[in-house]
């Protein structure tokens, strides 16, 4: 009897092994629907720098490794190119609309993101102050509900947003208070608050600003304007912005603006002091704010910006900024590793919009991803200032995958052969 008790119990752990095995080879082996193999993952949030097979099912992130079984899935060759999360920029002006003299807000300036985004792996962008706390539905309605690129909402300090000119001087139309209120009532579209383009010697804008940012808990993006004599960017970093706030232009060079780099082209020591003190510096190449006479000796003194972002509009992508991937490039020529450009396209610009559900590859989240080519060759790149600086390597978008979706594909590297 004790023998048959044995025997049955035995029967009923290999029988419970034997379930436990099976659902865990059953989840090793989903029906993925899309697998990126053999290309080079970069994702700084997993410290992942290595040839790894993405796999995708439906709309998410399913699993990072080595030898993913892509049965049944439709599957792309990423070998000898580079598979990362989808690119972030932080600052882009996206509120594109056809009222005259409105500049970057409802305006002609501003661009519709889906027709410049996916071509260079960009999944999700920041408009950076177009909209203001009156036409921010506006915004919302036109743009944002209306792209298939992730859109986020950088709110103006200025109520009627960036329509340039005197509207973004007057003081009287900064309102912390109805700012926050919309930010609050907006928390899945809005990520921060900017201050762009003030003339004058007042602080009220940057005050104003971080007074909203502090009330909403969201971080405030400076586009510092001019003044002459210029504002001190060291009071600026040091008494008036917080920790996590983001200094975008940081490689400007303007009479009117208190630049990083002094005029014997050294960086000056409260930039670190200041980085360390957890202010973001932020690319925002644009159309005027981009020269290599600051960026260069930066990088030279060991200077690495937090994030890369375009500064996106008709004017700056018709000029030396071009687009996310042409600044990305410059930076890896000018000593940048391509492990530290991935990082401040992806990750940091993610924590720094307080979005760290994105720029990762981690297991559930969403299947945003791009994949690069690197080519080597003779290539030129252009500043703000009409400069040239020669390079020999420049990333290349082959694909980009937007919530699992294959929504850029230069070759057809994800599509069957006609045969």
């Amino acid at each position: 009897m004790l023998a048959f008790k044995r025997t049955v119990k035995s029967l009923i752990v290999s029988n419970l092994f034997a379930a436990v095995m099976f659902g865990a080879q059953s989840l090793f082996a989903q029906d993925y629907t899309l697998v990126i193999k053999g290309g080079h993952v970069i994702d700084a949030k997993n410290n992942i720098n290595e040839v790894m097979d993405v796999g995708i099912k439906d709309d998410k992130i399913v699993r990072v490794a080595k030898n993913i079984d892509a049965k049944g899935a439709q599957v792309v060759d990423a070998k000898g190119l580079y598979v990362t999360p989808g690119l972030i920029d932080i600052h882009s002006h996206n509120f594109y609309g056809t009222q005259e003299d409105h500049y970057l807000s409802d305006g002609f300036v501003a661009v519709a993101p889906d027709g410049f985004t996916f071509r260079s792996g960009v999944t999700t962008v920041a408009d950076a102050g177009g909209a203001g706390w009156k036409n921010f539905n506006q915004f919302k309605d036109q743009t944002i509900d209306h792209s298939d690129t992730r859109v986020f909402s950088f709110l103006n300090i200025v109520g009627e947003g960036m329509r340039g000119g005197a509207w973004e001087q007057n003081l009287n139309d900064m309102d912390a208070k109805m700012t926050a209120a919309v930010v609050k009532a907006h928390k899945n579209e809005v990520v921060g608050i900017k201050v762009a383009h003030y003339v004058g010697a007042e602080w009220e804008p940057v005050d104003r600003a971080v007074e909203a940012g502090t009330a909403a808990n969201v971080p405030v993006m400076i586009d510092f304007g001019g003044n002459t004599p210029p504002l001190s960017i060291e009071d600026l970093f040091m008494k008036h912005l917080r920790p996590g706030d983001i200094f975008t232009h940081c490689f400007a060079q303007l009479s009117s603006r208190e630049s990083i780099v002094d005029d014997q082209g050294k960086l000056k020591p409260f930039v670190v002091a200041a980085q360390k003190r957890g202010i973001i510096f932020d690319v925002g190449h644009g159309g005027g704010s981009f020269r290599f006479s600051q960026a260069i000796p930066a990088l030279k003194a060991g200077f690495i910006p937090n994030t890369i972002s375009t500064d996106l509009h008709t004017g700056s992508m018709n000029a030396g900024m071009k687009d996310q991937l042409n600044i990305m490039s410059k930076f890896l020529n000018m000593g940048m590793t391509i492990q530290q450009v991935m990082a401040a396209s992806t990750w940091h610009p993610a924590r720094a919009i307080k979005h760290e559900e994105l720029g990762n590859l981690s297991a559930g989240s969403v299947a945003d991803v791009a994949v690069f080519s690197l080519q080597k060759g003779k290539f030129g790149f252009i500043d703000s200032a009409g400069f040239r600086m020669d390079g020999d390597q420049k990333l290349e978008t082959e694909l980009t995958v937007r919530a699992g979706n294959v929504v850029w594909d230069l070759n057809g590297i994800s599509r069957p052969s006609w045969k």
